[in-house]
């Protein structure tokens, strides 16, 4: 068996395989809620709103959170398992570090979601409890620790000036919160496609079994994907606290489904082993917009749900039922 099982890493960008269909198909969405948008504003307002390059920069600037998050939730998937912890990680990350506050606020949010993470990894890898009920238990003890912390109210701190600057600055024009995101992609694909770690995940996802007898520290390797999702959405917490200026409860609530969606609809096989990070990036984007767009619509919420939910569900039905790849 070979270590090297992220088999789209090979496949032409140019050439419909299994691998591409999903983006290519996510592209095209994107053009189609792109044009749906700017004939409504075009009718409604006289303005192409959504092709204003302003708009569009604000556009990722917001999808930077959500980004983040779905590129730890990514690694998560590809070994087969969920992280259903990320609301309240993420929460708990922006409360610990606009508390603390200075310059250890940074790292300390970090250090919530690495921690957290590592509790996914060990309960997973160590105790062999399915992550669906390990993390989602998780999740519901940050929140106990954080309503316990506040004491059930609105926390009364203020996020640091380096966590707004991160947040809500610009350098030459382009958000800083888009150019972390980037800084995040970047890693991730050098992780998944440049490094045995990110093979052995692949690995993992395919067969953890079969990927365990040829001498993968499969253990590791999962505690090692759950830190990074912790860190993830620790990073995203501290982010978002410093584009609202302040840490709140429920602030995580909105990520969970988002990401795992931007995941699976960019290709990301749920069962694990398959998937590209291009597409988790297409997928994010895709979800932003389709937001966006409701929005402009001034869709009723239970309206935008719906349509929100059959987008997924459509696409998921497109692609979203090939075999996982095996080795």
């Amino acid at each position: 068996m070979s270590l090297s099982t992220d088999t789209s890493s090979a496949a032409s960008p140019f050439r419909l395989t299994q691998e591409n269909k999903p983006i290519v198909i996510a592209s095209l969405f994107i053009l189609v809620i792109l044009a749906v948008g700017t004939i409504y504003t075009l009718s409604t307002q006289g303005t192409a709103t959504l092709l204003s390059p302003t708009y569009l920069l604000q556009q990722l600037q917001v999808g930077a959170f959500l980004g983040i998050v779905a590129a730890g939730m990514m690694l998560v998937i590809l070994l087969g398992h969920i992280d259903l912890s990320v609301p309240w990680t993420l929460a708990a990350a922006a409360m610990m570090a606009t508390a603390v506050g200075g310059p250890a606020a940074i790292p300390v949010g970090l250090a919530v979601g690495l921690i957290v993470g590592l509790v996914n990894g060990f309960g997973v890898a160590y105790l062999r409890i399915p992550s669906m009920i390990f993390t989602l238990g998780v999740n519901a003890v940050m929140r106990g620790l954080m309503v316990a912390h506040t004491g059930g109210f609105a926390p009364q701190t203020a996020a640091t000036d380096l966590m707004q600057w991160l947040a809500v600055g610009k350098v030459l024009g382009i958000p800083v919160a888009l150019l972390v995101w980037a800084l995040v992609s970047i890693c991730a694909v050098l992780l998944l496609n440049r490094t045995a770690p990110g093979r052995a995940i692949y690995a993992i996802g395919n067969k953890e079994a079969a990927a365990y007898l040829a001498g993968i520290p499969t253990r590791v390797i999962i505690v090692t994907a759950f830190a990074l999702c912790g860190m993830a959405a620790g990073l995203a917490g501290t982010l978002l606290a410093g584009y609202s200026t302040k840490a709140y409860q429920g602030m995580g609530d909105a990520y969970l489904l988002p990401a795992i969606a931007s995941v699976v609809i960019g290709g990301t096989h749920i069962l694990g082993g398959r998937g590209r990070y291009l597409g988790t990036l297409i997928g994010v984007i895709l979800i932003v917009l389709l937001n966006s767009v409701l929005s402009i619509m001034q869709m009723p919420e239970a309206g935008r749900q719906v349509i929100y939910g059959s987008v997924i569900i459509l696409m998921l039905l497109v692609y979203g039922r090939g075999e996982k790849v095996t080795q």
